[in-house]
This record gives structure tokens, sequence and C-alpha cells, in this order.
């Protein structure tokens, strides 16, 4: 997983074309880097998984 799919997918949840998006235990480094770099970074939600696994969703309002 590279930098721009990273943010492809971050957009695609943040503009509502993705309600959620699963991120393999192997890929949620790399995706974490992306996502805390971001200035919308409170928005996103990230529900761990069995396993390593985490399901992303991007909310409204920020979490605080």
């Amino acid at each position: 997983m590279d930098e721009t799919m990273i943010n492809d997918i971050l957009n695609k949840l943040q503009n509502g074309d993705l309600s959620e998006y699963y991120v393999k235990k192997e890929d949620f480094l790399p995706f974490r880097t992306v996502l805390v770099k971001r200035d919308d970074f409170k928005h996103f939600r990230g529900i761990a998984k069995r396993g390593g696994d985490v399901l992303y969703h991007y909310m409204a309002e920020a979490r605080s």
C-alpha cells in the first residue's frame, strides 16, 4: 500500500464514497502513518478487530 492509494481511500471515506474501510494488520502501520498527517485525522475512527485488523469510519464530528 503506497501513500497515494491510502490518501485516495481516506478521501473516499471523507466524501462518503466509502462507508467503511477494512485495513489488514500488515497494512496498518503505513495506513496510520498517512492518516495521522491529515488535518481531519480526528474525524476518522478505527475499530480494532481480532488479529490486528482495523475497521475505519469517517465521522462528521471530530472526536475529542
